[in-house]
């Protein structure tokens, strides 16, 4: 799975509009629709926020492990 195709299943599982997980990774909605969609190539540390939020490991939501693991703790 790619990484824009994970952002939008997690985003979908975490029952949260565009709008709502643009606003914690502070973006507009269009650039996260553009995201979601791959226009627009995901920058690291869009994807790193992101993770942050959702608790979710970086390798899992940029979909280079199928391993569900936290973000780790810092």
């Amino acid at each position: 799975m790619e990484c824009h195709e994970r952002f939008r299943a997690i985003r979908s599982q975490a029952c949260l509009s565009q709008r709502q997980v643009a606003a914690l990774i502070h973006v507009t909605q269009r650039t996260y629709s553009d995201y979601e969609s791959g226009r627009i190539r995901i920058s690291i540390d869009i994807a790193i926020g992101f993770a942050r939020k959702m608790n979710l490991s970086l390798d899992y939501v940029c979909g280079t492990s199928d391993v569900i693991s936290e973000f780790p703790k810092e």
